[in-house]
């Protein structure tokens, strides 16, 4: 059996681990030990904060929803214990944009909660 070399194995491997740590610094974008080393810390950040991120966006809205219920004198806690009552189904999400974009409608919504 003849002997085998990794030649060309090894260069695909060693190009795709530099085309992903294209724009590392220093000899993390340089040499392969070093790439290799950055895309596994990159990589692991990546798929952590992708849920940070879910976390983050949800605690901002409902930031801006206290904020806008306190201008029309209630607190989040309450507007939201009143909207589950009332079986009204909007999200934060679509509550927080409602309330910086459309603030007269945002309004209307509280009253109608409130009654």
């Amino acid at each position: 059996m003849p002997r085998t070399k990794t030649g060309v194995k090894r260069r695909r491997k060693h190009k795709k681990i530099m085309e992903m740590a294209k724009g590392f610094r220093l000899h993390r974008g340089h040499t392969i030990k070093g790439a290799k080393e950055g895309l596994m810390h990159a990589l692991s950040h990546a798929y952590r904060d992708r849920r940070t991120r879910k976390r983050n966006c949800r605690k901002l809205w409902i930031i801006r929803l206290n904020a806008a219920l306190r201008q029309h004198g209630m607190t989040y806690s309450r507007f939201i214990n009143m909207l589950m009552k009332n079986n009204i189904e909007l999200d934060r999400k679509v509550l927080s944009k409602i309330a910086v974009h459309d603030s007269g409608v945002f309004g209307k919504i509280v009253d109608k909660v409130r009654e």
